[in-house]
């Protein structure tokens, strides 16, 4: 899961998807990160931490970093929550990894390349979590068997 600064959008991602491998006895692994590192070392904002948690979700123990090159090699795919990961991405991804590469909410909305909004200023964590876990459920349905 890859937003821009690895404390809002993603880690709802990571907690969302943690829960439903957990509820749906999945070998999967997720986890989180950010394409710009400014908030390296830090926990999720508060804001983000609350929404999930009141969705039975719990970020608190994550640990927000930036994307390297290991994460196309170790992992089989990177969602993305909006174009701007995306162009970062693609840039930075091998050749032959880049197809690795998707928009989180394909698999809710196939061919739309809906962003995830940022909700780190308009506030909007309920609307990006609603999104997050939408999406979330779809990849599940679609992977999980």
């Amino acid at each position: 899961m890859v937003c821009l600064g690895n404390i809002c959008r993603s880690p709802l991602a990571h907690g969302v998807m943690e829960k439903l491998i957990l509820e749906n006895n999945l070998d999967w692994t997720v986890d989180s990160c950010g394409t710009n590192g400014y908030h390296d070392g830090e926990s999720p904002d508060p804001r983000a931490i609350r929404v999930a948690s009141n969705q039975g979700v719990d970020i608190s123990h994550q640990i927000s970093r930036r994307v390297t090159i290991d994460d196309f090699i170790q992992y089989d795919i990177i969602l993305i929550m909006d174009q701007m990961n995306y162009a970062t991405l693609t840039k930075m991804a091998p050749p032959y990894q880049k197809e690795k590469i998707q928009f989180l909410t394909e698999f809710a909305f196939p061919g739309k390349n809906l962003p995830v909004p940022d909700p780190y200023y308009d506030n909007k964590f309920e609307e990006a979590f609603d999104l997050i876990e939408k999406s979330c459920l779809a990849f599940v349905q679609k992977f999980g068997k």
